[in-house]
């Protein structure tokens, strides 16, 4: 079964043909970084309408590197939560039009779900485990039971990970986007030069939550308060220390999860799963098997829609056409597990 599935759920404007929910025939990506970096963010309405611009010719080479043509495609699949919602508008609208032209089953697919099947298409894994979706809209830590049943821990009370990065970037003025940033300057930092602190998340309903507003206002406006007065504060320095503490926080929820749980296999998904701190520290906990996509796989795309689409497609599900796009995900869909 040769699934297409189209991801435009952000400024990435992504065509994937997969066969089977694993083997990647072709995985186009076309990137909005130059176009956004003089704003230091995604604005919106530029990226809507660079996805009508780019949308036909990203899928025609999707096709064509797959070698197919749309009568050798079984079923269009296409991100629908969460995201911009101009964005999703055009990928979701894209893929109903050329199923119904086509006569082809269609299914909408929700992103955080893609983002944690991405590993699948690599390395297949049993449930359950942990999943950790890290990025730049998005933080969240689960157990997930299947592809699609997911019992959420927890998750950030304010900003993502990735948007902390970016902010941290943008005010300093070290590039876009601010997770590679931040991540180039670190390599040669010190990361003991600046103590941030850690939210005070501790019990009840917090236990696995985290919250980055406080380590980002630290880094930005309280820097002396927590500098060891002997080190330079140099990009460097502050870059690493703001780095290895955000990391820190998101990694002491895992670990506790972890041990809560009794699940000792935790897989990432998301941008800022690219981290080389992120995966190195890991790499120091044996008791944790921890399960990384490809860096290419952790940015959004389409191979990871069209893959769990094919398991969606696999369980005789489909989409009506008049599916909406929604910017989020309703709050009570993973709480209690699936529903």
């Amino acid at each position: 079964m040769k699934i297409l599935g189209i991801e435009t759920s952000c400024d990435e404007c992504s065509a994937s043909v997969v066969e089977d929910g694993k083997v990647i025939c072709s995985n186009i990506i076309a990137t909005q970084i130059a176009i956004h970096r003089p704003f230091y963010g995604v604005v919106p309405e530029i990226a809507s309408r660079k996805h009508l611009e780019w949308i036909t010719p990203v899928v025609m080479q999707a096709l064509e590197e797959a070698s197919c043509t749309l009568q050798d495609i079984d079923g269009v699949a296409a991100t629908y939560r969460p995201g911009l919602i101009g964005s999703l508008l055009v990928g979701l609208s894209y893929a109903k039009g050329l199923a119904f032209t086509s006569q082809l089953p269609f299914i909408g697919v929700d992103h955080i779900e893609a983002h944690l099947y991405a590993v699948q298409l690599e390395q297949p894994l049993g449930y359950p485990f942990i999943g950790v979706l890290v990025s730049g809209g998005h933080t969240m830590i689960a157990v997930v039971n299947d592809f699609d049943d997911f019992e959420v821990l927890g998750t950030t009370i304010d900003d993502a990970c990735g948007e902390a990065f970016d902010k941290v970037a943008k005010f300093y003025d070290y590039g876009y986007p601010g997770g590679v940033a931040i991540q180039k300057l670190a390599v040669n930092g010190n990361a003991k030069a600046f103590k941030f602190p850690h939210p005070s998340l501790h019990k009840g309903d917090h236990r696995y939550n985290v919250s980055y507003s406080g380590l980002k206002n630290a880094a930005i406006n309280q820097l002396d308060l927590f500098w060891d007065k002997k080190s330079e504060k140099s990009a460097e320095n502050i870059a690493a220390s703001f780095q290895k503490t955000a990391i820190d926080i998101l990694l002491s929820r895992v670990f506790r999860a972890a041990e809560d749980t009794n699940i000792k296999t935790a897989v990432f998904g998301g941008g800022v799963a690219a981290n080389s701190y992120l995966r190195e520290i890991l790499k120091e906990h044996p008791d944790i098997k921890s399960v990384f996509p490809s860096l290419k796989l952790c940015t959004d795309n389409a191979a990871m829609v069209a893959g769990c689409a094919y398991q969606l497609f696999s369980r005789g599900e489909r989409s009506s056409f008049s599916l909406r796009a929604s910017a989020r995900v309703p709050a009570f869909r993973w709480h209690k597990g699936k529903q």
